[in-house]
């Protein structure tokens, strides 16, 4: 990951599935402003920036990597715990 400043170009994952364009507005420390192309805006760790599309795509897990939840058959009593 690079050092941004401001008016670079970085890109940002959004929920583990899209990949978005953003410019870099203020660097304060580890915290980046970031602006989207539609005009809305968040602060982000430097962490969850990327300097390229491809490095921000490689880091999405893919479906077979995720935990897959247990699947529970028959009845049981809404009291019992699922840990």
């Amino acid at each position: 990951m690079a050092a941004f400043k401001a008016d670079d170009k970085a890109y940002i994952v959004e929920s583990n599935r899209i990949v978005r364009e953003c410019t870099v507005k203020r660097v304060t420390g580890k915290l980046i402003i970031i602006r989207f192309e539609n005009g809305g805006g968040i602060q982000v760790s430097e962490n969850r920036l990327f300097d390229t599309k491809e490095s921000a795509a490689a880091s999405i897990q893919s479906v077979k990597s995720m935990p897959q939840k247990i699947k529970r058959n028959g009845f049981h009593s809404p009291y019992d715990y699922w840990h």
